[in-house]
């Protein structure tokens, strides 16, 4: 069938499509409030021609909602990695910042899960692929917040101060020119905005999208997707009763609609 003619086929639905070989894995995996619309969108970008020339055929999942758009995209990702999908595969580590109170003030340390539990665990700082990238992000952190690299960890102590202090681009708490409570200060500031969210629920939640009469409700727990229960009898992934653990993904789709109140969430009694 031609690409055109699957395109025709297609719904202007929020949802998932998929762009098939002749293997029996995926070359791409998709999602969007208008599936029809975005998926021409692909038909007409030069950039997409090599993909394009290996599709056989397009399918689609509808969904609710965004959201389980969303979600439904990057657990399909993750399960079955597409040739041409980059973006939400499984990090096998996640690290973070984990802020340390010392009797001498803050001290910034690398953690990862076998440490910590992101989503349970207070006072992380953001999610990154490697030890290395977190701590080129206090590199740059220092930099801009003119924080003192001794005291982040990333030099050893010398009497002469930090090198950003030699530089002048360090406000000087490491030779007693800034009060360590003012560089603390400074530095839970420049971390603020890669603050962790703990989960905010007891438990396991369901978050509910309706489109007309059809509803979907999916069950998230520890910014983990378990699953999705369909009202039509549709089921996506079959609920399941055990967290798969923190999953980044799903904490930045969800994290700023939960916190905000922007979904309809529904508690599960047991």
């Amino acid at each position: 069938m031609p690409l055109t003619e699957c395109v025709s086929q297609l719904p202007h639905a929020p949802g998932v499509y998929i762009f098939h070989g002749d293997s029996s894995l995926p070359l791409y995996i998709g999602k969007s409030v208008d599936i029809r619309s975005r998926v021409m969108s692909h038909l007409r970008n030069p950039d997409e021609e090599r993909m394009l020339a290996q599709t056989r055929h397009i399918t689609c999942m509808e969904t609710a909602g965004e959201i389980g758009a969303l979600l439904l995209e990057s657990h399909l990702i993750k399960t079955q990695s597409p040739l041409f999908n980059q973006r939400l595969r499984r990090l096998k580590s996640l690290c973070s910042v984990q802020l340390i109170q010392e009797p001498e003030g803050l001290r910034p340390a690398l953690v990862d899960g076998r440490h910590v539990q992101h989503g349970i665990t207070p006072g992380l700082y953001g999610l990154f692929s490697s030890m290395h990238a977190a701590k080129q992000k206090l590199h740059s952190l220092a930099a801009q917040h003119r924080l003192c690299m001794q005291l982040l960890g990333l030099e050893k102590t010398a009497s002469r101060g930090c090198f950003g202090w030699q530089t002048k681009q360090c406000a000087g708490a490491c030779v007693g020119q800034e009060s360590r409570a003012v560089h603390d200060d400074r530095l839970r500031a420049a971390l603020q905005q890669l603050q962790i969210h703990t989960w905010p629920f007891k438990g396991a939640v369901d978050l509910l999208e309706q489109r007309g009469s059809w509803t979907q409700k999916h069950r998230i727990e520890n910014w983990s997707y378990l699953g999705t229960w369909c009202s039509d009898n549709r089921s996506y992934l079959p609920l399941s009763k055990s967290t798969g653990g923190f999953d980044a993904d799903t904490y930045q789709i969800l994290v700023k609609p939960v916190l905000m109140g922007l979904v309809d969430i529904q508690p599960i009694n047991d």
